[in-house]
């Protein structure tokens, strides 16, 4: 169990940003990252000793994720009362005109963008500092995709940025079949 612990803990900053960039919502983000270290200690002894760990634990975090949004998008979008008054409140104030905020706001909405598989990967690569191995094992797909996924991710998040591509309209990503018409589903 202290093995467990010395190399799962140091993980936990790490799973919360990925969950939060993944959902958008830090109180869903919060929960699937419990959820995922619960699994992380139920399978502990499943898991393979030559297996990168850091590896294991964001793909267990990653399926779950894909696993909730696939949920969300069935039932479709609840909001609780509290989280409708933020909303208006939010639809009719003006954030500050500071450049790093607004600069900040882009790249949210250019991220939102990405599709799920070319944002997943640049998350993990950019963002989590994983190798193009270890986002490969986390993913389940080859390292090869990782990279043409990487690549077509920057080249598409530089565009978006730089005016040439349309930005996504503000607010949350979307899901389901709408939101990526390009993407086929595979069962």
């Amino acid at each position: 169990m202290s093995d467990l612990i010395l190399l799962v803990e140091p993980m936990i900053p790490a799973l919360r940003r990925y969950a939060r960039a993944l959902l958008r919502d830090r109180d869903l983000a919060d929960e699937l990252v419990q959820d995922c270290l619960e699994r992380v200690i139920a399978r502990w002894a499943q898991r393979r000793d030559a297996q990168d760990t850091r590896s294991w634990v964001f793909a267990i975090l990653h399926n779950l994720a894909v696993q909730r949004m696939r949920q969300q998008s069935r039932r479709g979008l609840h909001l609780a009362m509290d989280q409708i008054d933020e909303a208006e409140e939010a639809a009719f104030s003006t954030p500050a005109p500071q450049e790093h905020r607004v600069r900040h706001h882009e790249l949210m909405r250019a991220l939102d963008g990405l599709p799920e598989d070319q944002r997943a990967v640049l998350l993990l690569v950019a963002v989590e500092d994983l190798s193009y191995a270890q986002a490969a094992t986390a993913l389940d797909i080859p390292v090869g995709t990782v990279m043409s996924r990487l690549a077509r991710a920057r080249q598409r998040l530089h565009r978006m940025l730089d005016g040439v591509d349309a930005m996504p309209a503000a607010g949350p990503p979307t899901t389901g079949p709408s939101a990526h018409p390009h993407l086929r589903r595979l069962k």
